[in-house]
């Protein structure tokens, strides 16, 4: 398992850190990756990557797991687009699968993702599930972002997908308790 470290720091009084309300901001690795979910989600190390619950496992009902590439800066990766790369790495799996859908593109300063969601058999509770899948590119760094839920629990969720992805930053490290740029 990756080294894990996590920290409380009291913010100064004038940071700048500001997420919507109803959200708290998630920062991974100083600055790599940041992103707002819901108040209230939990946070736990999983195996090379970071897991976001709705509420403690085993009742949770929905998982947003995020992992960190950071990639070699002498290499120029503009010629590799997310698309197809995307489209490769979801089409495998273990699990029984319905159906695929379309993957969506969008960039935006600082970010180039691609996403899709693919509905399958969950293997443990032999029932449909949902995820979603993301691959996310700037500043040198791949994130690689999914969120799985049930399908009764979409509409409570799309909310929460749409924010992790309109907030999403790579690779602007910050001063922890001041939000200031780090140079």
């Amino acid at each position: 398992m990756a080294k894990w470290d996590k920290q409380r720091l009291k913010l100064a009084k004038d940071h700048s850190w500001r997420a919507k309300p109803g959200y708290q901001i998630v920062v991974l690795d100083r600055g790599a990756v940041r992103f707002d979910v819901p108040q209230g989600w939990g946070i736990a190390p999983g195996e090379g990557s970071i897991k976001l619950r709705d509420r403690p496992s085993p009742d949770d009902r929905c998982l947003l797991e995020v992992s960190v590439i950071h990639l070699p800066p002498e290499i120029d990766w503009s010629g590799l687009p997310l698309g197809p790369l995307l489209e490769e790495v979801t089409k495998g799996g273990k699990e029984e699968i319905f159906g695929r859908g379309p993957v969506s593109i969008a960039e935006r300063p600082g970010v180039e993702l691609a996403w899709r969601e693919t509905r399958y058999v969950d293997p443990g509770e032999h029932r449909e599930a949902r995820s979603r899948s993301c691959l996310a590119r700037g500043a040198g760094v791949y994130a690689v972002i999914t969120m799985s839920f049930w399908p009764e629990d979409a509409a409570e969720f799309e909310p929460v997908w749409k924010e992790v992805l309109r907030s999403l930053r790579l690779g602007e490290y910050r001063e922890a308790t001041t939000g200031r740029p780090v140079r």
